[in-house]
């Protein structure tokens, strides 16, 4: 098996108008992609933002939960969080990586949008089980990954759809739904059909 890790990145990511921010790092996203990683067997979850403010309340958050109070109230939640580390870039974030896995990793981008050419989710699979390299898969927050984010990728992921063109997932959401794509568990023949 691939060692699987997730980062959320906060910049460089694009506002509604195309500008390209630093988004607002919330606790609900901390606390839900952690869980989902530590559901599908993620390595660790990377909170990445340029903002110290913003790591040194994730880091307090991550403390009452690690070993403050909520470590005895929720130990599900302290053995969630316990994946999630804080950096303060993409470049910080491979370096981390590398030093954990002992190799360089594979950077999967996510999108909203349909992109082209996109990785499978039944390749991606082979790609997790078969072992290898380490696979970092990176979410934007705010309105996506900026151009040059993407532009680094070694695998495009397909955008996930529904039945029409309304496409607003969290992002929280749309890691689950990934993560359980690349790393959950399927039978025959679900993988028959993929």
């Amino acid at each position: 098996m691939a060692l699987v890790y997730v980062a959320l990145l906060h910049f460089p990511v694009y506002d509604k108008n195309g500008a390209v921010v630093t988004s607002a790092v919330t606790h609900m996203d901390i606390h839900d992609i952690a869980r989902s990683g530590r559901t599908f067997g993620v390595r660790r979850f990377y909170v990445v933002t340029p903002v110290a403010a913003a790591r040194e309340l994730s880091e307090r958050i991550l403390a009452h939960w690690g070993t403050g109070h909520g470590a005895a109230y929720n130990r599900t939640r302290k053995d969630a969080l316990a994946i999630v580390r804080l950096t303060d870039d993409l470049d910080r974030t491979i370096t981390d990586v590398e030093l954990d896995a002992g190799a360089t990793p594979l950077l999967l981008v996510t999108s909203a949008r349909t992109r082209h050419p996109t990785i499978s989710y039944a390749a991606l699979r082979r790609l997790v089980h078969e072992g290898g390299r380490p696979l970092l898969v990176l979410f934007g927050t705010g309105w996506g990954l900026t151009e040059e984010v993407v532009g680094r990728a070694d695998y495009l992921l397909p955008a996930i759809t529904g039945v029409d063109d309304y496409n607003h997932l969290s992002v929280r959401t749309a890691a689950s739904i990934i993560l359980d794509r690349m790393c959950g568990a399927r039978d025959q023949a679900e993988e028959a059909l993929s």
